[in-house]
């Protein structure tokens, strides 16, 4: 009998087993296909996870940039929306706020006529709630004068109507009023005063006007139609609304993000579950690969377990050393993806960017989509999962293999050496 050390070797034994050039050339390639699968793998899923991300962010950031976080709304209208903003501010969790007014309606321009969602802001304090001032392509938000009746316009929507800052629009109001004509539409010229870009969607059905001229074109009461609140963080919103609806003295009702948007960002959730699991195959079908090159290990190595069975070798120390050869493949294979993952994503948007100049196309067209470039962000907590879960899939794929290695029967494997 010999003296076994069950933690050196079987791991000693199981690294040159890896290491060693083998008789059956066929049983090396599935190991180096075991690997290149399990690289491959492991770096395309931290690829996509991060474009993802990078998707979900633009999104946060461009879309309910635009978008209020919460909406107080009072009834009759908000009369004094500085004093109520003071004691909203007052709440933990409210960043910033300012008065809204929201008119619906039809934009006409040269014989071209579209739906529009007018929004009425204070030039002065709609900084604080929104990202609109940094998005502005021509003219400025100052230029919104009251009185003047002056607008901004998407940029989608600004070219569908063919205008320009200067150009006079007609804006038509649901609202009917009775003429010795009949009965007529509400209608107002303004004056667009410049053009903005956030998004598709926003861009092309969205107008931005003063807020005394929303009001006085809306026919309402108060200073504004409602309180426009920014929290410090847009998931509580929904929460938070409801806090401020019940400890607010008066009669008011509330809204959120997560009512007109919420089922955008719970689809990219979704499809960032549903492709990272797609892709996860790919590391599967690679530990899959890893049963298939310890099971012709263990055939070519009968020999070998009979004689080290035959030295005191117990079959646990088998196990281990056929395990261990299996989770070097798959150690190796997670390393050297998560490293090319890892650079491949912190690469991704330039790497692009340079594709596009170089060979003159565009991968994302801003006509179409709301950014013209590739987004990535690699979040940490992602790579986690993903070194986790291929190394687990490694691990399981040794089992059923060092199992059957441990059972193999001296008498029986040198029966015909």
């Amino acid at each position: 009998m010999i003296s076994l050390s069950p933690g050196s070797l079987p791991l000693g034994i199981g690294l040159r087993y890896l290491a060693a050039k083998r008789r059956n050339h066929f049983i090396s390639f599935i190991s180096a296909s075991s690997m290149v699968g399990m690289t491959l793998g492991v770096a395309v899923l931290i690829l996509v996870l991060s474009v993802m991300n990078g998707f979900d962010r633009e999104l946060r950031e461009r879309i309910l940039g635009m978008v209020p976080h919460g909406v107080l709304y009072e009834a009759g209208g908000i009369k004094d929306w500085k004093a109520l903003g003071e004691e909203v501010k007052a709440y933990p969790g409210v960043a910033s706020v300012a008065p809204l007014t929201r008119l619906q309606g039809m934009i006409g321009h040269g014989g071209s006529v579209k739906g529009v969602l007018v929004t009425g802001v204070d030039p002065e304090v709609e900084p604080d709630v929104s990202i609109l001032p940094n998005h502005i392509k021509t003219g400025a938000l100052d230029e919104l004068q009251p009185g003047k009746y002056r607008v901004l316009l998407g940029d989608l929507l600004a070219r569908r109507l063919g205008v320009e800052v200067g150009d006079r629009v007609t804006l038509m109001l649901p609202e009917a009023t009775l003429s010795p004509a009949g009965v007529l539409p509400r209608v107002k010229r303004l004056t667009v005063a410049g053009t903005f870009s956030v998004g598709a969607e926003l861009d092309a059905n969205l107008a931005v006007v003063n807020l005394v001229d929303a009001g006085k074109l809306g026919r309402q009461k108060g200073d504004a139609q409602a309180l426009r609140i920014r929290f410090d963080n847009l998931f509580d919103a929904p929460d938070m609304i409801w806090k401020l609806v019940n400890g607010l003295d008066g009669y008011y009702s509330g809204s959120d993000w997560t009512r007109t948007h919420g089922n955008l960002f719970a689809a990219i959730r979704m499809e960032k579950t549903m492709i990272g699991l797609l892709l996860l195959i790919i590391v599967a079908v690679a530990a899959f690969n890893i049963i298939s090159t310890l099971v012709m290990v263990v055939t070519d190595k009968q020999a070998d377990i009979a004689i080290l069975r035959t030295m005191g070798a117990k079959p646990r120390t088998i196990m281990l050393i056929f395990m261990v050869q299996g989770l070097s493949i798959g150690l190796v294979g997670v390393l050297l993806g998560t490293t090319l993952g890892i650079i491949a994503a912190l690469n991704i948007s330039s790497v692009v960017a340079w594709a596009e100049q170089t060979f003159g196309f565009q991968i994302l067209n801003a006509d179409v989509y709301f950014i013209s470039y590739l987004p990535s962000q690699l979040q940490w907590s992602d790579v986690g999962i993903v070194t986790s879960a291929s190394l687990l899939l490694s691990f399981l794929a040794t089992l059923y293999p060092s199992w059957r290695a441990s059972r193999v029967q001296p008498a029986e494997a040198l029966r015909y050496e």
